[in-house]
């Protein structure tokens, strides 16, 4: 289907009025370590053959033969108010395709965007009794922006490594390599889904029930007992909470994961929305898909860079503030990790105290 076609559509579209990015590139609202990775790989020479050559390898034929068989595919005739949601993200993000979307029974709530030729969207029964319409839509954008960003190819080799290493865990040194691999991969992925919550946003335009659907992944359907900014408290808890152990915990429990934890995608989002890049996509102003050949993979590295120094130099994380400090020009690191993780001013190892007098001193605020 055409964007002409989705044009003829427009009764299907939501009343209430939403903008339209015609032409928009992902890169517009792509987090700045998702762009550069993929800016990265757009720019490398011989990539499309490889993933070409790769998809031999990739059981995407079965998997569209096992969602073609064994799940529903969403149309006029089935799931007719999920088709309308995804004609509406493909016009509202300007994708000249609409990709295959599928409904597959599963109670727990997901949903993906997978395929290396054509990607297509996979929703779970759980998710489709979860949400609510605008949560839903909110979903829909969310998968119809990986599409657009071109992150199903590499969330399926993503699931191809992932079914691999566990096939080859009994090889010591094989299952080494590909986890390895996979461990970078997710990293990746976590922050691509950042850039999916984006255009969920933009599809949807409604930050409320974004706020609601991420709850809603955490908690459940028991909407009347939960709370947006209670949620929302809960992530600013998580990030500035604890010291440098919990900091290490932190890393070690997200390491595994392909999503970042909802509450804080949730607080992520919230952010976002109230930038200026996002306001100036609002009024129009974002960068488009004919520009995309321009980019230079040296000035997304740089914006990348950048957004992590301000994440550092903002972050109320103990470990980032080390960093900080550290990156500041702060010295004597050994006092000061000896002073948090012991969380008193005795003496320490080599020398100096933690009272003011040849050493450095706690502020008391549980900050370093």
């Amino acid at each position: 289907m055409t964007a002409n076609d989705r044009e003829n559509d427009h009764e299907k579209v939501p009343s209430r009025r939403r903008a339209r990015f015609p032409g928009i590139s992902s890169r517009a609202y792509e987090h700045p370590a998702d762009r550069s990775a993929l800016v990265a790989l757009r720019k490398l020479s011989g990539f499309d053959t490889v993933f070409k050559a790769l998809s031999g390898l990739l059981p995407e034929r079965s998997l569209r033969l096992l969602y073609l068989s064994d799940s529903v595919r969403v149309s006029d005739a089935q799931f007719a108010h999920l088709n309308d949601m995804l004609r509406d993200a493909c016009y509202i993000l300007d994708l000249e395709k609409v990709p295959p979307m599928y409904v597959t029974q599963d109670p727990k709530p997901n949903a993906m965007c997978i395929g290396l030729d054509e990607p297509i969207i996979v929703v779970t029964t759980g998710l489709v009794e979860l949400l609510d319409e605008e949560e839903m839509r909110a979903v829909v954008g969310h998968e119809v922006g990986h599409a657009l960003s071109g992150h199903a190819v590499y969330r399926t080799v993503l699931l191809f490594l992932t079914n691999l290493a566990l096939k080859v865990a009994w090889i010591p040194l094989g299952n080494m390599a590909i986890m390895a691999i996979v461990t970078a991969l997710r990293e990746w992925f976590r922050k691509s889904e950042l850039s999916a919550d984006r255009a969920g946003l933009l599809v949807g335009q409604d930050l409320q029930a974004s706020m609601r659907g991420l709850m809603k992944l955490a908690g459940g359907h028991h909407l009347h007992e939960m709370n947006v900014d209670a949620f929302l408290a809960q992530a600013e808890e998580y990030e500035a909470g604890g010291d440098l152990r919990d900091s290490v915990l932190k890393i070690l429990n997200v390491l595994p994961r392909s999503h970042p934890f909802t509450a804080v995608r949730a607080a992520e989002l919230k952010r976002w929305s109230e930038s200026r890049d996002y306001q100036r996509i609002m009024d129009g102003h974002y960068a488009r898909r004919s520009e995309d050949k321009d980019t230079s993979v040296s000035g997304s590295f740089k914006e990348s860079a950048s957004h992590y120094a301000d994440t550092v130099r903002t972050s109320k994380d103990p470990l980032m503030k080390l960093v900080g400090d550290i990156a500041g020009g702060a010295g004597d690191l050994g006092g000061k990790l000896f002073e948090k993780f012991t969380g008193n001013g005795s003496p320490r190892p080599g020398g100096g105290s933690a009272d003011g007098k040849g050493g450095t001193q706690a502020d008391g605020t549980g900050t370093v």
